[in-house]
């Protein structure tokens, strides 16, 4: 458990490099002042490995949360919104190895049951606890093994790397890598640090409720930050971060029913988020956590060989863009062209044009591995062999440029492999 923890930056190399490179090396999910954690092994996974976790703030921290937009909804989602609606919280319970989704009123009752066990722990109220769960949908909760994890984790919190990593590992399922972030900025003379931590593999099509805040896999975010900032300014900044990388990230576009980011803000750097300047370095910091851990959700897709990288720019509108964007990223034939290094760039330009947004491919071009594949509506003249030979890089970077606007927006996906279908066909049996 000496492993440093360190970031994976947003443009670096993919699934096949070492994992993660740096964007701090010092950084870790405890690193912001005020928090601790712990990750333990409670008996709800088949292996032994963490799958109950508590990361905690020492006295009440203003936070925000987003959570998915499915109508099929886990209980700890439920329960998660109206612990959240304060904009206070002391700490986040987790579990791996089981959804709680689909559980009906027993379900409910063990999300606020876990709330309550955490509580006890950390003598606090349960509402000031949000709960996760991330797993197999339909299963109800095994909660004699849940309190012993929970009784456990409370016993043994830190804010060591080593604790930070444990936390880390708690969050897992089908992922095959920690995903972790870390970055800070200053705030007058005072330094502010941010850093998180996620999972998702696989049932990865986040759409992140950003308006409102309101084997299976999921994807789960848990970000800390000792900045002195109100929730409503935090919840803000979340959103908008969000969007832009969350949102943006897709591996079968599959929306969990238990999706959710949040954060906690301890303030205990004393730098206070007021003024424009404040509030700009913030989102700035916050955005590049969320997009580095968005970006890793993509290099460790189930069965993943690479990283397919998309940008749509001069379209419309950014709704255009973004709609092209992710219909390319969600293209199974796309996918497969990924994986076979085949540049077949008409399923690219023909699933921009399905997404039933305003697009002329007469004024389009379309580059593929850094070569021009597709020029104003006809074949460009390129080297097969050669951008074949590029898209085996373990990041592969599509760019349609439209034309027609100032839309621009980037969605990060994989490849699909053999092993997607293998590892989603037995994750149940």
């Amino acid at each position: 458990m000496n492993e440093e923890v360190i970031v994976y930056p947003l443009h670096g190399r993919a699934a096949k490099a070492t994992f993660p490179p740096t964007m701090n090396s010092k950084g870790h999910l405890l690193w912001p002042l005020g928090f601790s954690a712990a990750g333990v092994y409670s008996g709800i996974k088949s292996k032994p490995t963490p799958d109950v976790g508590l990361l905690v703030c020492q006295h009440p921290a203003s936070a925000a949360a987003l959570f998915t937009t499915n109508k099929v909804v886990a209980a700890p989602v439920i329960v998660g919104r109206k612990h959240i609606a304060a904009g206070r919280l002391r700490g986040v319970v987790v579990n791996s190895g089981n959804a709680n989704a689909c559980t009906g009123k027993r379900g409910m009752a063990d999300a606020q049951r876990m709330c309550q066990m955490a509580a006890e722990q950390l003598n606090c109220d349960a509402d000031e606890i949000l709960p996760s769960s991330t797993g197999i949908i339909g299963r109800l909760m095994p909660m004699e093994k849940i309190a012993q994890g929970i009784e456990r984790a409370a016993g043994c919190l830190g804010d060591s790397v080593e604790h930070a990593l444990q936390f880390a590992d708690c969050i897992l399922t089908t992922d095959l890598k920690r995903k972790a972030a870390a970055t800070q900025f200053k705030v007058g003379r005072q330094i502010v640090r941010i850093a998180g931590v996620c999972k998702g593999s696989g049932m990865i099509g986040p759409r992140l409720d950003t308006k409102t805040g309101g084997k299976h896999a999921t994807m789960l975010a848990y970000l800390t930050t000792d900045a002195a900032v109100s929730p409503a300014v935090l919840h803000r900044m979340l959103a908008e971060a969000g969007e832009n990388s969350f949102n943006a990230v897709t591996v079968d576009d599959h929306t969990s029913t238990n999706d959710t980011v949040c954060i906690m803000a301890s303030g205990l750097s004393g730098a206070k988020i007021s003024t424009p300047a404040a509030k700009k370095s913030l989102a700035a910091a916050l955005s590049e956590v969320c997009q580095s851990l968005a970006y890793q959700i993509a290099a460790d897709g189930e069965g993943a060989t690479k990283v397919v990288k998309i940008r749509v720019r001069g379209a419309a509108t950014e709704a255009a863009a973004k709609a092209m964007a992710r219909m390319i990223a969600n293209s199974p034939l796309v996918k497969c062209a990924m994986n076979g290094n085949d540049p077949n760039w008409g399923r690219i330009v023909s699933a921009a044009g399905m997404a039933g947004v305003e697009f002329d491919p007469d004024r389009s071009v379309l580059t593929l591995a850094g070569a021009v594949v597709f020029r104003r509506g006809q074949p460009a003249e390129f080297n097969a062999a050669k951008v074949s030979g590029d898209m085996k890089s373990p990041e592969v970077q599509i760019d349609l440029d439209c034309r027609a606007g100032k839309g621009d927006a980037t969605v990060w996906t994989c490849d699909l492999s053999k092993e997607y279908v293998t590892i989603n066909a037995d994750y149940h049996t």
